[in-house]
């Protein structure tokens, strides 16, 4: 396959999105449909993370996907489709979440350790994908989201702040004081496994 059979294999693909995205605007189910299924998966992940709840990451999803769908007339395409709900998705993350604890929650006091824990210490140490996201999961939601808005979203403490309606000292204590309760999850995983 050479170059040029590539770029127009690029334009067929932004053309089969703004023709989906057009037949949704039009009402169409179909379309609704294919387009649901080309980014439920990786918003369903994007909830999962910050919400930490199977159940409630799954309802964030399909209020994310109504919402989108309702609101359709507002996306300008000056970002991506993709972009767009992904932002929708955080938005309904965090309100779920805000809906479902109380502040009280995030402000939970985590043991200090005054030991600290490298993982590349030890060569023969390996965690998998899979023992982090259980870890990132035992976090309290307050820590996940701050930790998830930080390192998967990309946001700022800043922007972070805004987004829970926190300091921006609180969302870098609680960034903190995350990677200090995942840490001691990762080392007892490590040591107990």
């Amino acid at each position: 396959m050479n170059l040029d059979s590539l770029e127009g294999l690029e334009g067929n693909t932004i053309n089969i999105h703004a023709e989906l995205i057009g037949r949704c605007r039009d009402g169409d189910p179909i379309a609704q449909y294919e387009l649901y299924q080309l980014y439920s998966r990786s918003m369903f992940n994007t909830a999962l993370r910050i919400c930490g709840n199977r159940e409630e990451a799954e309802d964030v999803l399909q209020e994310a996907f109504v919402s989108a769908f309702s609101h359709l007339s507002s996306y300008r395409e000056d970002a991506t489709f993709g972009a767009w709900l992904k932002r929708i998705v955080i938005n309904k993350s965090i309100t779920s979440i805000k809906k479902s604890q109380k502040e009280a929650l995030m402000m939970e006091e985590v043991e200090r350790t005054d030991t600290e824990f490298d993982p590349y210490e030890d060569a023969d140490v390996q965690l998998s994908v899979n023992k982090i996201k259980e870890a990132l999961m035992c976090l309290p939601n307050g820590f996940r989201s701050v930790l998830s808005l930080y390192l998967f979203e990309g946001y700022d403490h800043k922007e972070i702040a805004e987004i829970l309606g926190i300091t921006e000292s609180t969302s870098k204590s609680q960034y903190k004081r995350a990677k200090d309760k995942l840490r001691i999850l990762l080392e007892k995983e490590v040591k107990y496994g």
